[in-house]
């Protein structure tokens, strides 16, 4: 595990990651992000539901989410995931103009590569969990996991506001609300929200599922002695949530290309899955359980 700069980046955030620090198995070879086809390649642009759009990669999420008075961008991807964000919104008929806010469900490279240059490019404000401002501002240099590792850095970005726990971001009449779901990183957050569409509101939420990378010892880390505890209280807090709609950070996470085919008819129901955002908790907490027992067993006998 020690020559992760270069492989982690196959992993970060997916469904596998979990799965894959629950058996540790070895590393498989090492990659690139450039060399990682799903998080790369292009994926047309498409509405979601009401006034929610994907302008990600093929599994990487970028929602676009717009008023009137200005829309919010959550997510980038890696490599050239500016132009291709900008192609996307402007194919759906939308100004980059007119994108105010950016922000993102955590900082990893998968996730926020792109924000420094969208800023550029929209003068947009970033908006982020307050105990995400310094991994954000060093361009992952200060992660807990990866901060070492210089495969995983990024542009860093100037964060122009900061939000805690239960607080709002508004644009227009969009108002989403933070949830601090931590452990993935220690500022790692959902946003849940009400859409309208065809005479029903669904509730809406962009989760940041808590999933474990390779390498991270729920016993604690260096620069996250609480780890664990944080993972406790996000499974916790996603357990209580009411909703109705599942987006989250990777199209694999709500199994977007089962429910979607580009060129399909818009169908406003095709992404409701409370039950399925249940069991993708559950399923993550069970990993989690069984890790945290393994790296206290492994701690008492040393």
């Amino acid at each position: 595990m020690c020559a992760l700069a270069a492989t982690a980046v196959a992993w970060l955030s997916s469904s596998a990651a979990a799965q894959n620090a629950a058996t540790r198995k070895p590393a498989p070879p090492a990659v690139s992000i450039t060399d990682n086809d799903e998080w790369t390649r292009e994926y047309p642009p498409f509405r979601m539901i009401g006034n929610v759009y994907w302008v990600g990669s093929y599994d990487l999420s970028t929602y676009l989410i717009t008023s009137p008075q200005g829309h919010i961008l959550i997510n980038t991807g890696v490599g050239d995931t500016a132009q291709k964000i900008r192609k996307g919104v402007e194919s759906l008929g939308f100004k980059m103009s007119d994108v105010k806010i950016l922000t993102a469900t955590h900082g990893h490279i998968d996730h926020a590569a792109g924000l420094a240059e969208l800023k550029k490019m929209t003068g947009a404000r970033v908006v982020v969990a307050e105990r995400e401002k310094e991994l954000l501002e060093s361009g992952g240099r200060t992660d807990f996991r990866f901060g070492k590792s210089p495969d995983m850095h990024f542009p860093p970005v100037e964060v122009d506001r900061t939000f805690k726990d239960n607080e709002t971001i508004s644009v227009g009449d969009v108002t989403l609300t933070t949830h601090l779901h931590a452990g993935h990183t220690r500022g790692a957050t959902s946003f849940t929200f009400d859409v309208r569409d065809s005479g029903k509101t669904y509730r809406v939420i962009i989760a940041n599922m808590g999933s474990i990378n390779p390498g991270v010892t729920l016993t604690g880390m260096p620069g996250y002695p609480d780890i664990a505890a944080d993972y406790a209280r996000t499974f916790n807090a996603q357990k209580e949530l009411k909703i109705d709609v599942f987006l989250a950070s990777h199209a694999s996470q709500i199994k977007l290309h089962e429910k979607y085919t580009p060129g399909d008819p818009y169908d406003p129901e095709r992404f409701v899955a409370p039950a399925f955002f249940m069991e993708s908790v559950l399923k993550l907490e069970q990993t989690y359980q069984a890790q945290l027992a393994r790296d206290r067993a492994a701690a008492q006998g040393r």
